[in-house]
């Protein structure tokens, strides 16, 4: 595939993801059309933030076409896999580096900087009226 400003994963990033991706073949259907397409178009929908039908026509077929595979694949966990796929796969290859850094740092807020009341407490100050007698 030829590089363009609306392809952004290379022919090697495509050859990880594929086989990762589900098919219809052999299932009753109209068969899926160029899975590259459409996962190309949801990255450039992601990337560049525009509405689902302002996808270019001509680059990535029709937006329902692309919107619609991308809701399945949310809804039936087809990305979790696809990223859990590539995370053992670099895990495999030496490629993550699992060093975690917890910081136990906390942040206090006095009681007064939120708009809550404590109506089980007692403000615990006493009231002193100045009024002249």
């Amino acid at each position: 595939m030829t590089s363009t400003r609306f392809q952004s994963l290379t022919d090697a990033q495509w050859e990880r993801i594929e086989p990762l991706l589900p098919s219809n073949s052999g299932q009753r259907g109209h068969p899926f059309w160029d899975n590259r397409k459409v996962v190309e178009g949801i990255i450039y929908r992601y990337r560049t933030g525009i509405p689902w039908r302002d996808l270019p026509r001509e680059h990535f077929g029709s937006w329902k076409t692309v919107w619609k595979r991308h809701r399945r694949y949310a809804g039936d966990g087809t990305w979790d896999r696809v990223l859990a796929g590539l995370l053992a796969a670099a895990d495999a290859e030496g490629k993550i580096d699992w060093t975690v850094s917890v910081d136990a740092t906390i942040n206090r807020a006095h009681q007064h900087a939120t708009n809550t009341t404590r109506p089980d407490q007692d403000t615990g100050g006493t009231s002193e009226s100045h009024e002249s007698i």
